[in-house]
């Protein structure tokens, strides 16, 4: 494996053209054809610095250079935005980088996946700890058995559902199918983000790199850790090797400790998240700071929708915590569990006794999604026009129960000693 990363300082334009010409030298690619995975736009990081110097290092040499987009389920990017991403003009697009090619991942058409393995039953047991138990298809998109070598390029972060976000994630549910997302976002609903967040080494983490391993073609990463688009570190090496280095630098960098909870915080939600689906960060990376009673608000007045993709459903069952749905599961059984898992990550931990539903944080929405609306779903509702960012920026300056975080939902916070305590791990039910 071959990089770098510092705590304290970024890395410099040669720096990292360096770190990839020498990582990127010893995979051989000479004659090879070579597919990156990005990410979509949902993610931080200098991709368009990336898709320059691979061009620089690549172009030439190898017999493809193409793109495809990490989407797991989200919407596909339009041209417009993947330039954007990309750092390009369309003019560009068609001159300097001619015979370049970008794609969505195409999650949502017929014929896009090929079934590559089954993890057993037995094994679903051992890696979830005793938490699952059933058998789960690894389903990836076709595609990547057209080139000889496919190369992973994102960032790292803490995650809700995995722990640190990267690597091997980037084909699952990067590029994958539905069965092994329901099952792994589960997983992680399971264990609650609030315990899963921000740990390097977890049930879902080893579930996504067992699935990984049916991947049976050359497969790399170029793993990097970020402040906006600013390089911290940058890693070359095997998904496994180089997302590990990520993490450890992620977990130095990206995770804020506080000496004592919150009561309120104000999670302003950048426009790189266009849904609640992906602005749902904001109650995550706060939730193990946040006092029993307290509130999160999610502040976007520019996201008008609960999910692009998966809004009818969230219309149906709501948010939830875990064991609203494991209390009830005959009801919610047949939902697509991914679905459930975003449902539960967003409401947070909670109890459900008897009939009664206790989150233990309030959720409360500050967006352009009607009241109505949030209240169907089982969230508060705030008018965006009512909070003066301005002024609660300087009121949190004074008041230690007040977090105001201006760009949320990549750095985690987390207390310096003792938590909350995450509630008791629940059991799965398998889908016969």
């Amino acid at each position: 494996m071959i990089g770098q990363g510092y705590r304290d300082r970024y890395l410099s334009e040669e720096e990292v053209r360096t770190i990839l010409a020498e990582g990127l030298e010893a995979l051989e690619l000479t004659g090879k054809r070579v597919l990156f995975i990005i990410p979509d736009g949902t993610r931080s990081g200098p991709v368009d610095l990336f898709f320059r110097l691979f061009h620089e290092l690549l172009w030439g040499r190898v017999r493809a250079l193409d793109y495809l987009i990490a989407l797991g389920t989200h919407q596909p990017m339009s041209q417009e935005a993947i330039h954007r991403r990309l750092g390009v003009t369309a003019e560009e697009m068609r001159t300097r980088y001619a015979g370049v090619r970008v794609f969505n991942h195409a999650w949502y058409e017929e014929g896009t996946f090929a079934r590559i393995g089954v993890i057993p039953r037995a094994e679903v047991e051992e890696l979830s700890q005793g938490m699952l138990s059933l058998e789960v298809p690894v389903d990836v998109n076709r595609m990547i058995f057209d080139y000889d070598q496919v190369i992973i390029c994102g960032p790292v972060f803490p995650h809700e559902v995995v722990g640190f976000s990267g690597g091997n994630k980037y084909f699952f549910p990067g590029i994958s199918g539905w069965d092994i997302i329901n099952v792994t976002h589960w997983l992680g609903a399971l264990i609650t983000s609030y315990a899963i967040i921000g740990r390097k080494h977890t049930p879902v983490r080893a579930m996504i790199d067992r699935a990984a391993q049916f991947i049976r073609m050359p497969k790399a990463a170029v793993t990097f850790v970020v402040k906006g688009d600013d390089l911290m570190g940058v890693w070359v090496g095997t998904p496994e090797d180089a997302w590990s280095a990520a993490a450890d630098l992620s977990a130095q960098v990206d995770i804020v400790y506080l000496d004592r909870p919150v009561k309120r915080v104000l999670s302003i939600m950048p426009e790189m998240y266009d849904d609640l689906w992906t602005a749902a960060k904001g109650m995550y990376k706060v939730e193990p700071v946040v006092a029993d009673g307290g509130e999160v608000i999610i502040y976007a007045p520019h996201i008008t929708e609960i999910s692009y993709t998966h809004g009818k459903l969230i219309d149906e069952i709501g948010y939830h915590v875990r064991d609203y749905f494991l209390k009830q599961w005959d009801r919610f059984k047949h939902y697509p569990w991914g679905v459930l898992a975003h449902s539960t990550h967003l409401r947070g931990i909670g109890t459900y006794e008897n009939g009664v539903e206790k989150p233990r944080v309030q959720v409360t929405l500050a967006t352009g999604i009607p009241k109505e609306r949030c209240e169907r779903v089982n969230l508060g509702y705030r008018d965006p026009r009512s909070i003066d960012v301005a002024e609660w920026m300087a009121r949190a300056k004074e008041d230690p129960d007040l977090l105001v975080i201006p760009r949320a939902g990549e750095v985690l916070y987390r207390l310096k000693e003792g938590e909350h305590g995450a509630g008791a791990r629940g059991r799965g039910t398998p889908r016969e």
